[in-house]
């Protein structure tokens, strides 16, 4: 098994030993995540055959490596699923595949993330909780902040499949829940493609609202402005509602996902001008958590990871995707990722993200 061990990191075992008695306790900790971290890298050959077969075939073009990119993945947006019961119309992840990597895996990622730097990773789809029924999420938020020990855990949701079961089992280990909602006109919502039966999105909302309040996570709402909430004033139920962040993005055409031969969404009716994004900042301006990001904004200021644990690039305006980290490791493949790490600070990318930092009101 040890001959398994990369060299490299076998020294790093080895000048853990040799660290003065006194720092011992110390170094118990790390040394068994190392440890960990070995066994994971030694026992994954099979996953990553099976993996690279799935990446390999269907491949886009590769972005062109940039050696100026920068190498530490602060934030990390990890897609683990493209699937999805809403049918936004505008959406640019689609389910494209079904594939989700095996619970393992997805934790050997992590932890490669987590030592190349990671301080946030945000779980996001497709939808999060759709895959089963959270507890993969669920399983995947504890292991980030309990064994990686991240600053900050975060999740992206529609918010229609969440139950208080799952506050109660994760809560604790969760620090900001973004829940997505585009409108407060149900009708709105409905023609956007956030209908699902008799169930009120609106009303769900506030009901996210309380269980993160009871269970002490960070409340954020993310709403994509496009032609058919474009001239809403949401003032009123953002400030009722009082999220910590109200994220603003304006609708994005993605090559391939939402726009173009092979997309699975024709997103064109959604779009809206710049000038159009101006005025509806312009009309929430009093809004004190509002946080706007445009086109330009958006593009290029995330680190994103799909289901195959592969950078993507939207450099091109498309998703063209790196090698994935389980294969190359994250400083090779995040060469390809096509991140605007200036873009990255400048739309506020990095904030106080933790709930131990963020000093609520429970």
């Amino acid at each position: 098994m040890w001959m398994l061990v990369p060299v490299t990191f076998a020294l790093r075992l080895l000048s853990a030993f040799v660290q003065p008695l006194g720092s011992l306790g110390s170094s118990l900790g790390p040394l068994f995540l190392w440890l960990r971290a070995a066994f994971w890298r030694a026992g994954g050959d099979r996953s990553r055959q099976q993996l690279q077969g799935k990446t390999k075939a269907g491949e886009p073009p590769r972005a062109q490596e940039d050696s100026h990119l920068p190498t530490t993945p602060t934030s990390v947006n990890y897609h683990f699923t493209r699937q999805c019961n809403y049918k936004c119309g505008f959406c640019f992840h689609t389910a494209k595949t079904s594939f989700v990597l095996p619970l393992e895996e997805a934790k050997r990622g992590l932890w490669l993330l987590k030592e190349a730097g990671m301080e946030k990773i945000n779980f996001s789809g497709g939808e999060p909780f759709i895959h089963d029924r959270g507890e993969y999420l669920g399983k995947l938020v504890r292991f980030c902040k309990e064994e990686l020990q991240l600053p900050s855990v975060s999740i992206v949701s529609n918010g229609s499949l969440i139950r208080e079961r799952w506050f109660k089992s994760y809560g604790e280990y969760l620090d900001i829940l973004a829940i997505s909602c585009d409108s407060f006109d149900e009708q709105v919502n409905v023609l956007i493609g956030r209908g699902q039966g008799k169930k009120n999105h609106v009303e769900n909302l506030q009901k996210l609202r309380t269980w993160c309040r009871d269970y002490k996570v960070a409340f954020k709402i993310n709403s994509v402005i496009n032609r058919f909430n474009v001239e809403e004033d949401m003032t009123e139920h953002i400030k009722a509602l009082n999220p910590v962040r109200w994220k603003v993005f304006q609708c994005l055409l993605i090559e391939g996902e939402n726009v173009g031969e092979d997309a699975l969404r024709e997103a064109e009716q959604f779009v809206i001008s710049d000038e159009e994004f101006e005025e509806f900042l312009d009309r929430h301006k009093d809004v004190s958590c509002l946080v706007p990001e445009s086109n330009q904004e958006m593009r290029d200021s995330y680190l994103i990871l799909d289901e195959y644990m592969r950078f993507l690039n939207c450099r091109n305006g498309r998703k063209d995707p790196s090698k994935s980290i389980l294969d190359v490791g994250v400083e090779k493949a995040i060469k390809f990722s096509g991140f605007d790490e200036k873009m990255f600070l400048k739309r506020g990318g990095k904030y106080v993200w933790s709930k131990a930092d963020l000093k609520l009101d429970w």
